[in-house]
């Protein structure tokens, strides 16, 4: 490899300027207080992959009301009261000259709290899920009120973007997959009324952002099974995702079942990447078994990819980006001067 490498390029969008190409995947970490509010813990493990030279750090799903939480643990913003913690981990991140943004959702019927769960149909999630709650008319367009108000206390505690999760099986996605969605008002039916909610979701946080802040998508390109959302499907959402002030989409697949039915290997995600390019100008991010700084260069060079997505690889080790460059030839970024001492051949003394 050369140190010319993309994935150690800086990279612009809106008005965030990235390091890297490198963007930490939201991972949920269930180590919040009960009441959604920011641990200790959580605080010290963003921390550590800013100081481990991540370009981009996106949290895990963060609730935008106290019944779209998957756990009791996760953590919120449908109050002013988490704006403190927030900033508390948006600080630590700054800390260690990385961006920061916060990850919104609403699990609907794949909450798992003792009050139940919503959904846009009585359609539970799998045979031994509860069934959910239909959410009313009024309710829906309240959630709409929900994201923005969630995105103006992310706003206020500091964070670089916001991204909207559309995917994995949480309620935006169960609006747009016919399989869970059988309403008969406005937001339920054709590909546009199922829609219909994301479009104002991202509109409401959009409208709450100052114009310098990026808004991400995370969708579905394909859920693999039928009665999910279709590859064609997908594109057309990338369409309006674009006329309605989205930046930016990451794409993946599946989970509106239970169980993912396609092949998972290196970078598995990625293919459905180029689907969505031929739909959308938007760029564009992949998820999905990046493990290698060899791959990831690969699927920024010739697979289509804006910035990689990386999770597990970045559990197992917080200076995955420092031990990449290294491998690659690139000037490792390095937050603290003098962790320089460790990354040539070893040698003895203090």
């Amino acid at each position: 490899m050369t140190a010319n490498s993309l994935l150690f390029s800086p990279y612009r969008l809106r008005g965030m300027d990235l390091k890297n190409r490198i963007v930490m995947s939201p991972m949920l970490m269930y180590q919040a207080q009960d009441d959604g509010s920011v641990t200790e813990r959580q605080v010290l493990h963003y921390g550590a992959r800013a100081l481990g030279g991540v370009g981009l750090i996106m949290t895990e799903v963060i609730a935008v009301h106290p019944l779209g939480r998957i756990s009791e643990t996760d953590i919120g913003l449908w109050s002013d009261e988490h704006i403190t913690g927030i900033r508390r981990i948006v600080e630590a991140v700054h800390a260690c000259d990385a961006k920061i943004g916060v990850q919104l959702a609403h699990a609907g019927r794949k909450a798992n709290l003792p009050g139940g769960c919503v959904a846009p149909s009585r359609i539970p999630h799998s045979e031994d899920s509860p069934t959910p709650a239909e959410l009313t008319t009024a309710e829906v367009c309240q959630l709409v009120q929900s994201y923005g108000a969630a995105a103006a206390r992310a706003d206020q505690a500091g964070v670089d973007c916001i991204q909207i999760h559309a995917a994995h099986g949480y309620l935006i996605h169960e609006f747009l997959a016919p399989m869970s969605n059988e309403r008969t008002d406005e937001y339920g039916g054709s590909l546009e009324n199922r829609a219909r909610f994301l479009l104002e979701v991202v509109r409401s946080v959009r409208a709450a952002l100052p114009p310098g802040k990026p808004l991400l998508v995370r969708f579905s390109g394909t859920d693999l099974v039928d009665g999910g959302v279709t590859a064609d499907d997908a594109g057309q959402v990338a369409k309006w995702l674009e006329a309605a002030g989205a930046d930016f989409l990451e794409v993946t697949t599946g989970n509106i079942t239970k169980t993912y039915t396609g092949e998972i290997y290196p970078g598995y995600q990625a293919k459905f990447v180029q689907d969505i390019r031929r739909h959308s100008a938007l760029p564009l991010g992949s998820v999905g078994s990046i493990h290698s700084a060899d791959l990831a260069e690969y699927l920024l060079r010739d697979g289509g990819i804006d910035l990689v997505f990386i999770g597990r690889a970045l559990l197992r080790d917080p200076f995955w980006p420092i031990h990449a460059a290294s491998d690659m030839g690139s000037e490792p970024p390095l937050p603290i001067p003098t962790y320089a001492r460790a990354t040539g051949p070893y040698q003895r003394g203090f």
